[in-house]
Parts: structure tokens; C-alpha cells; sequence
């Protein structure tokens, strides 16, 4: 059995996370996690049979309620209602991989020793993970700035043995799987129902889940690109690394580069200048180091936001054990993964806007390729409807790309009253992320469709690389005869763009 142990003193990557959510290993805790566990509920258990002040969320009410002071003896049953109340979750239920990073993420925060919660709580949740118990948790809830409270709500439930769980994919209540794998619910003590509800795990876990995609995406839209450059007997020239140099954007740079090698032995992008059908390729060709360039800038920048995100304490309050104080302040708030989020959005949505471009040119009937990509057009409509399909798409993600972190509604009587709206940043962009998806591939089958008319009508070569990704597209995709249902291969072929590793060509 694979194992992974975690360190608050080993920070986690994008690399480790994703490889985390493809292998599954059992999780457990180093020694220093379980002594920064079991050292902040310490001290924090002293503080609290010490002190007659109020501590905010550990012995008086939440949000508004803050003023009201909870005694001794109701400690418990505080955490427990305050994980019953607001688990107000509703849409869709978000997918297995989310929900794991969630845990992952909470489990993380947790054991860098700031949040007084017991190991019992912290060993559940690992637990959750290992023997594949994930707790349903809803799209919608979260305002995204005292914490993501509804979604973690529904995480905590099944930690006081209530609500529903995926347990081996099969949805139940949490009792049954509990039971089936010989675990107990935990006692909730103070302050650890707020510290499993006030974070940002809920947003983290989205942000991560897009941004593992969205560095997949950028490298295929290179090598789609690419593809669609030979089909349509485009340029070799707009990805010379001079012209790159002296405009030192580094996405753009690195993209340039990524295009030129994969074009660099076709017979097609080697022809003579002369022997090209335009001395000038439109700007949705050329300018593919540019745009796609700039939205891999982007990515390196959210990217750093995230690390820093799932590495950091986010609950509220916060104990410093080796100072034995409590601080009260605003970790949870989600604004730097909102406006992250909405950046990611849009980033990707460009990546979309020029490919449907390059697949409306392709179908166009220039270059000498048949119009709709297609034999007997006319009889045949080809391609026409899929650039349709990948026109609505890209509208569609104009709207989404409206920016959710502009919005802010006052909650909790006042005292909650600037949110990130960061959860509905991070759910819109998961939309966007699988649009864009949908639309590279439809260019995939677009591109392949002209690469194939290309090879027939110049009896020339296209590069090793394209060769590749071509053949392996054409396994599941065959070449487009005449009219047939295209809605089963573009689901396909969306599903290759996922799937496919195209940092190997």
C-alpha cells in the first residue's frame, strides 16, 4: 500500500497534489504534526479553564452572536450545533476529487499546531481519506470570507457521525460507513467545530483542482495550436526566438518555444516562403506565443497563490501555543483566491476565443482546403456545426468571466460585511475550465481533419511530434468521410484533451 506522510514543516505542491489525487496513498501524520496537535489543544484546554473572558467562538456565540458568553459545560454542544446550523449547502454536489483536496487541505491547516483541535479529529479525517469515505458537500453556500462555513459544515457532519458520505462511490448515510469501517464519531470540544468550518478549504481545493487543468490546457492549446498551423499552411516565422527576445514576457517566451519544437522537422512549416500560400498568417496563428503565452503568466501567478494558500492557517480564532494567546482575525477571508480565481477564469477563456478563431478558418475553404473540411460539401455540412457548438461555448464564457469578486452582500447582521464571494469564483471557473476543454477539442478535430487533407493534397510530412499526438487522436476519432453524429466525438475528444499527456510529445 502506497503512504504519504504529511509535515507542516513539508510544504505541499501542485506536483504532490496532483499525484496525491491519481495514486490515493494512505495518508498519516509525521511526529512533529502529532506534537503540534496535541500541543496546541494542550495549551488551549489551560486557557480555557483559566480564563473568565470572553474568547470569541470558544465561549460565546458566533458572527452577531459574539457578545454572548457560553459556559463551561455547553462548550461542546456549541461546536456541535454550530456544525449542524450551518451545514446550508445546495446545487450540485462537487465532484470526488474536490472534496478530497478539501480534506486534504483541512487536514494540512490543522497540523501546523495553531488551531487547538484534538488528534482524534485530525486521525478522522485521515481516516475519511484512507479508507475512501468522502462527505457530500453542495456547490453552493459559501460567501467566501468567514471561511467557505456552508461546504466545510458538510465536511464536519460526518466527523459528529451525521449527514451523507460517498463511501466507495456509493452515497449513504454517515452511520452506515462509520459502522462498516469500524469508526467511531468524534466529541467535538471547544473550538473545533470552528476550526474545522472557518478556512478557506472550500475555495483552496477548487482553485487547485482548475489550476491542475489549466496547466494541462496551456500546454495543449501549444500543441493544438500547432496542429491546426500545418493543416492550415501557416508560418514558421511569427515563433523565431529572436522575435521573443526582445519582448521577454516569459509565458510568451516559453510558448514560442514549445510551438517552434513542435514544428521544427514538418516538411509542411519548413516549406520556402515562397512556396506558402500567404506571406502573412491571421493574428489567431501568429499570436499564439502572445495569447497563449499570457495566460500561462497567468497561471504561474495563481499558481503562487494557491501554494501559498493550502500551506498556510486559515481558521479563526488563532492560538499561539508558545505565547499562550488567542488572536482574533480575518485568515479566512478568500479575496486574494477570489480575484486569483476570476484571473483564472479569464486567462482560460482567451485560451478558448482564439482557438474557435483557428477553427473557423480551417472550415473556411482557404488555403486550399475544402470548405467545412469536408468532401461533396453541399451534400456534407462537416465541420460547419461544431465551430457553432465552439462559438456558443466561448459566449458562454464571456458570462462567466463576469468577475464574482466585484460582488459583496452583508451578512450576519452587519458583521460580516465585506465577503470575497471566492466560492463563486472558483465554481465559475470549473465551468470555464471544462468549456475550454470542449472547445480545444473540437479544434483537435478540426485540426486533424485539415492536417489529413493537407498530408493528401502535398504529399509532404508534418513533424514527429504532431505525428504522434495525430495518430493517437485517430485511435478514438476517425477521419470524418462523409455526415455522421458528431456529438459522440466531441465528447471524445474532450475527454482526450483531459486525459492525454501532452507534456510527453
Amino acid at each position: 500500500m502506497l503512504a504519504h506522510e504529511l509535515c507542516p514543516t513539508k510544504p505541499l505542491t501542485l506536483e504532490v497534489v496532483g499525484k496525491l489525487l491519481k495514486e490515493l496513498p494512505h495518508l498519516n501524520l509525521s511526529a512533529e504534526a502529532v506534537r503540534r496537535v496535541n500541543k496546541s489543544h494542550e495549551v488551549l484546554t489551560k486557557i480555557i479553564s483559566k480564563s473568565k473572558s470572553p474568547i470569541y467562538g470558544i465561549n460565546t456565540g458566533f458572527g452577531d452572536l459574539k457578545n454572548v458568553q457560553i459556559s463551561l459545560d455547553d462548550l461542546s454542544q456549541l461546536q456541535t450545533n454550530l456544525v449542524m446550523s450551518h451545514a446550508c449547502g445546495v446545487g450540485n454536489k462537487i465532484p470526488a476529487e474536490v472534496v478530497r483536496l478539501m480534506l486534504l487541505f483541512k487536514i494540512q491547516g490543522l497540523i501546523h499546531g495553531y488551531s487547538g483541535v484534538q488528534l482524534a479529529t485530525v486521525e478522522l479525517l485521515i481516516a475519511f481519506w484512507n479508507k475512501n469515505i468522502l462527505p457530500v458537500v453542495y456547490e453552493q453556500g459559501s460567501l467566501g470570507a468567514s471561511g467557505d462555513l456552508a461546504p466545510l459544515a458538510h465536511l464536519a457532519l460526518p466527523l459528529i457521525g451525521k449527514g451523507e458520505v460517498s463511501y466507495n462511490g456509493i452515497i449513504c448515510q454517515t452511520t452506515v460507513a462509520l459502522k462498516e469501517c469500524e469508526l467511531s464519531p468524534v466529541k467535538l470540544k471547544a473550538k473545533e467545530g470552528l476550526a474545522i468550518l472557518n478556512g478557506t478549504q472550500f475555495m483552496s481545493a477548487w482553485g487547485v483542482f482548475n489550476l491542475l487543468r489549466a496547466k494541462n490546457i496551456v500546454v495543449a492549446a501549444d500543441v493544438i495550436g500547432a496542429l491546426s498551423l500545418d493543416g492550415f499552411d501557416g508560418l514558421k516565422q511569427p515563433f523565431d526566438a529572436r522575435l521573443h527576445t526582445i519582448r521577454p514576457h516569459e509565458g510568451q517566451i516559453e510558448s514560442a518555444a514549445h510551438i517552434l519544437n513542435l514544428i521544427s522537422n514538418s516538411q509542411i512549416a519548413n516549406k520556402l516562403p515562397e512556396k506558402k500560400h500567404d506571406v502573412q498568417d491571421p493574428y489567431s496563428f501568429r499570436c499564439m506565443p502572445q495569447v497563449h503565452g499570457a495566460s500561462r503568466d497567468v497561471i504561474a501567478y495563481v499558481e503562487r497563490v494557491f501554494l501559498t494558500e493550502i500551506n498556510s492557517v486559515t481558521d479563526n480564532p488563532t492560538l499561539f501555543p508558545n505565547d499562550r494567546e488567542i488572536l482574533s482575525g480575518g485568515n479566512f477571508h478568500g479575496q486574494p483566491l477570489a480575484l486569483a480565481l476570476d484571473f483564472l477564469a479569464i486567462a482560460l477563456s482567451e485560451i478558448a476565443s482564439i482557438s474557435e478563431r483557428r477553427i473557423f478558418l480551417l472550415i473556411s475553404g482557404k488555403r486550399g482546403l475544402p470548405s467545412m473540411l469536408i468532401a461533396k460539401a453541399g451534400l456534407n455540412s462537416g465541420f460547419m456545426i461544431p465551430q457553432y457548438t465552439a462559438a456558443s461555448i466561448v459566449s458562454q464564457n464571456k458570462q462567466l468571466c463576469t468577475p464574482a469578486s466585484v460582488d459583496s452582500i452583508v451578512s450576519s447582521n452587519g458583521q460580516e460585511d465585506h465577503v470575497s464571494m471566492g466560492a463563486n469564483a472558483a465554481t465559475k471557473c470549473a465551468h470555464v475550465v471544462k468549456n475550454v476543454e470542449c472547445v480545444l477539442g473540437i479544434e483537435l478535430m478540426t485540426g486533424a481533419q485539415a492536417l489529413d487533407f493537407r498530408l493528401e493534397s502535398e504529399k509532404l510530412e508534418t513533424s514527429s511530434c504532431l505525428k504522434k499526438i495525430h495518430s493517437s487522436f485517430r485511435e478514438v476519432v476517425t477521419f470524418l468521410e462523409t455526415d455522421r453524429e458528431l456529438y459522440n466525438d466531441i465528447a471524445t475528444s474532450e475527454k482526450f484533451i483531459r486525459e492525454f499527456d501532452f507534456h510527453k510529445l
